[in-house]
């Protein structure tokens, strides 16, 4: 059983149909890519099994659970979390402060009340920023990072509650090249313990990471495959020379 479907996913807005009858399926410790030419609805998709948008018609299921007009916050408390292409972050607080904000959402009120939280959790959120190579910032506002840092401590941020199945939109927009080699590598660590489904415009990036993508065009599921199949699908090249 896989650990995200979605199928048959419509979407319209208006008289303007983004999706058409679009489809997803996601393994368990399975790094996903959805790619597509501008315009394909690949940010759509994310949005619907996110819960940002709710289909016009189709079905989202996780973890063998409807959950096609789940909210965002009941997706995170079933183990999804998301990270969109805006970073988030807040920049006032430092690295440190940011992470534990993270999660402390898995808290009870009443321990935040009392401030248990801070110094249970202090290893945790050491542990977070080791991983994403930001122990040595964390008592810096997080408005003194690079755009890539700021990337780093947000997919970071999106781990501290321990999701089965992270979104990520775009993730490397804006990066320099040895941050996107660096992100790739940050990244690899966690399908271990977590699925990952990622949109990108950087096909050499997502082409390292990924087990299969999904090729997106026009609404429609083009193609769905290991990366071998669809850097070798003649449909996947005609659609991406069309729209160059």
């Amino acid at each position: 059983m896989a650990l995200l479907e979605a199928t048959g996913i419509v979407k319209t807005f208006g008289k303007l149909t983004a999706l058409n009858g679009a489809a997803l399926s996601v393994a368990a410790n399975e790094f996903h890519g959805l790619i597509g030419p501008n315009g394909s609805g690949k940010s759509t998709l994310m949005k619907c099994v996110a819960g940002a948008e709710v289909p016009t018609t189709g079905r989202v299921s996780f973890a063998g659970a409807d959950i096609t007009e789940a909210s965002p916050a009941e997706r995170a408390r079933a183990g999804m979390s998301l990270k969109f292409q805006i970073t988030s972050v807040l920049p006032a607080l430092t690295l440190y402060d940011n992470v534990l904000l993270a999660l402390q959402g898995k808290s009870s009120l009443v321990g935040l009340v009392f401030s248990r939280s801070r110094g249970v959790l202090h290893d945790k959120v050491m542990g977070m920023l080791e991983r994403f190579r930001l122990a040595g910032r964390a008592n810096d506002p997080a408005s003194a990072l690079s755009h890539g840092q700021q990337q780093w401590l947000e997919i970071a941020m999106a781990l501290a509650s321990e999701p089965k199945l992270l979104l990520l939109d775009e993730p490397t927009g804006g990066m320099s090249l040895e941050e996107r080699r660096v992100t790739g590598e940050l990244l690899q660590p966690i399908k271990a313990g977590c699925s990952l489904v990622i949109v990108e415009h950087d096909l050499d990036f997502i082409r390292d990471i990924c087990d299969r993508l999904t090729v997106l065009d026009q609404g429609s599921v083009l193609c769905s495959g290991t990366v071998q199949e669809i850097q070798s699908n003649p449909k996947v090249q005609e659609v991406y020379l069309r729209r160059a």
